[in-house]
């Protein structure tokens, strides 16, 4: 195959179309669950410490408390795709095919990343999606930090329809979540991701000034203070409840490169004109962070 160059007006629309899309598409719901880690290479050792223990009084000497150390390995996995256009196409004009063309790409990697995470949340299993810091499935009934001060073990696992006394429940579960301290972790669960089976009640859950389901207009204690959002990863009747206020988040992106246009090259033996080809690619992957904030309703 020939491999001729590309005009350069070309390159500069491609560029700059792929890197609008991708603007464009920076507000996808994956950055409510997902925090964005820059990775410094291919693979890299995240670590962090445990919780301050709380205050104790002063007295006549100093009472030392150990933090402990969590760690996690991640990695990156290289993603492409290859947009090709007619050269009959771009010849008769800057017809205007090139930059909607050129910006699907980018709209593709974003929509690729937005559904992997949100399949990895919807997973929560070790064996398809990695396990979390502490070894054990995302969702699991016997969460534990290895050499904390608390190590009873917790549960962010359940199995319950979505409706309002089994959202209280999977709450004030998900508001019980102790620190490796034993102290209450105190994150605010205000996000509920659903499936497109359970809008409905998820808007009446978090919008509803009353219980929907009960007929003597029993106030809603949820309405204004949880949001939802409706993903079409999530299994038809898994609900999901996380801490979207938290700097921190369940999900973790890696990102090693962003979303780029790696080359261009020209073919003249194709048909129309002959094919211009742009392949562009990225290197990122998702894992799971803290597993006390997300608490999974049903699976």
């Amino acid at each position: 195959m020939a491999i001729l160059s590309v005009p350069n007006h070309m390159v500069v629309g491609a560029r700059t179309g792929f890197l609008s899309a991708v603007r464009e598409n920076s507000g996808l719901p994956y950055n409510r669950v997902a925090m964005v880690v820059d990775m410094q290479g291919r693979t890299q050792k995240l670590v962090d410490i445990g919780e301050a223990p709380m205050p104790v009084e002063d007295v006549a000497r100093s009472q030392v408390q150990t933090l402990i150390e969590k760690s996690m390995d991640l990695s990156v996995k290289a993603w492409e795709t290859t947009v090709a256009i007619d050269g009959d196409d771009v010849k008769d004009d800057q017809t205007g095919q090139l930059l909607p063309k050129v910006k699907s790409a980018g709209n593709r990697f974003m929509r690729h990343l937005n559904q992997l995470v949100y399949k990895t949340l919807n997973g929560g299993d070790g064996t398809t999606y990695g396990s979390c810091y502490d070894s054990q499935d995302f969702f699991d009934s016997d969460h534990s930090d290895e050499g904390a001060k608390y190590t009873t073990s917790q549960d962010n696992e359940q199995t319950l329809a979505l409706t309002p006394d089994n959202f209280e429940t999977v709450l004030v579960a998900a508001n019980a979540f102790k620190d490796d301290q034993g102290e209450s972790s105190d994150y605010s669960y205000n996000l509920l991701t659903v499936p497109s089976a359970y809008k409905r009640i998820a808007a009446q859950i978090c919008g509803n000034p009353n219980i929907y389901n009960t007929g003597d207009n029993e106030t809603n204690p949820w309405a204004g203070d949880i949001n939802y959002q409706v993903s079409n990863q999530l299994d038809s009747t898994a609900w999901i409840l996380t801490a979207e206020s938290e700097a921190t988040k369940p999900i973790i992106v890696a990102m090693l490169e962003m979303p780029h246009m790696m080359a261009e090259w020209y073919d003249p033996k194709q048909p129309n004109g002959g094919i211009f080809y742009f392949k562009f690619r990225a290197r990122y992957d998702v894992f799971y962070g803290d597993w006390r904030l997300a608490i999974q309703g049903n699976t």
